[in-house]
């Protein structure tokens, strides 16, 4: 089953609205619930006004993404694991931001409370892509004809998968609508490449979450009237993760998904460094906060991180569809 260009539009337009207009009906409650997001005191001076601006807007996106990717995208494993991950790590995320809002803390979920869901979830993941759609454990090494066979350590492989990436998004959803226009480019090469090795059903769903999260997106560029907070961050996370799994990109991920490797590289960088060396290398991790304590705007340095997932993105398509997998 293929998905037509008309029909295509069609579904990206009323997935943005959909977002857009769920987001506008649901403000009013989340304000007048207090469902606030905490802002760290140690973070840039710029973000203390962000303090009680709503959080968990993700669920808007999670929400019209999977019940119109149901309905319109040919149904499936592939689908059904990608719904699973997004929704599962949703969950999660979710859960956590429950507990900073009643707390009014900026702590919420134990770091190994997290760390037994994302194992969980990794474990699942694997399984479905292995034993129940029967993919191989090869993974392919980018920009060679090569691949690597893991056996069952390509369990491990996804373990590793999900807790990083699920962070890495995380870590990256630290400015108004870093993330989300981040993630886009990322998603625009993966849903076509998707509908270029015959992945249809990704292929819609790309074009469905793509509509919502500029939906969203317009809420939460800046200045953000709603955050997605670690609901959507980690959501987001597991769509990657799932959609590189069945596209069999997985090393690829380091490439597309640059920006988020970056962003998790600078926290790592930087807590080795001050626990080593007792400096810092960067102003502020992760990385965006750097350059907003540099004096750059904050539009702009979001502006920056959009060009550079774009250019990433780009440039692993490219190799891609020249033969690089």
């Amino acid at each position: 089953m293929t998905f037509h260009a008309d029909a295509a539009i069609f579904t990206f337009v009323a997935a943005g609205l959909l977002t857009a207009l769920l987001i506008y009906a649901l403000l009013p409650t989340l304000l007048s619930l207090k469902l606030g997001q905490p802002v760290r005191d140690v973070g840039p001076q710029t973000h203390q006004k962000k303090q009680g601006t709503p959080t968990m807007g993700g669920g808007a996106f999670v929400a019209v993404a999977a019940l119109l990717a149901l309905w319109v995208a040919p149904r499936g494993w592939p689908l059904y694991t990608v719904l699973i991950s997004m929704v599962g790590l949703g969950i999660l995320g979710g859960m956590d931001d429950w507990l900073k809002v009643t707390r009014r803390s900026s702590l919420g979920l134990r770091a190994r409370h997290k760390l037994f869901f994302q194992l969980v979830m990794g474990l699942l993941l694997a399984w479905l892509v292995r034993e129940v759609m029967g993919f191989a454990g090869w993974v392919a090494i980018p920009f060679t004809d090569y691949t690597l066979d893991l056996g069952p350590w390509y369990y491990g492989l996804v373990v590793l998968m999900v807790l990083a990436t699920a962070n890495a998004t995380n870590t990256t959803d630290g400015a108004d609508g870093l993330l989300t226009g981040a993630f886009l480019p990322v998603l625009a090469i993966l849903g076509y490449f998707s509908w270029w090795t015959g992945e249809f059903s990704l292929a819609a769903f790309s074009i469905v979450l793509g509509g919502a999260l500029l939906g969203f997106l317009f809420w939460n560029a800046y200045p953000a009237r709603i955050i997605m907070g670690d609901l959507g961050s980690m959501a987001l996370g597991g769509v990657l993760v799932a959609m590189a799994l069945i596209t069999k990109t997985e090393l690829w991920l380091l490439l597309y998904g640059l920006v988020f490797v970056i962003e998790t590289l600078s926290v790592i960088l930087q807590v080795l460094s001050f626990r080593l060396l007792g400096r810092r290398i960067f102003r502020m991790s992760p990385l965006h906060h750097h350059f907003e304590l540099m004096g750059i705007p904050e539009p702009w340095v979001t502006a920056g991180f959009w060009a550079a997932s774009s250019a990433a993105a780009g440039l692993a398509l490219w190799a891609l569809l020249r033969g690089g997998l």
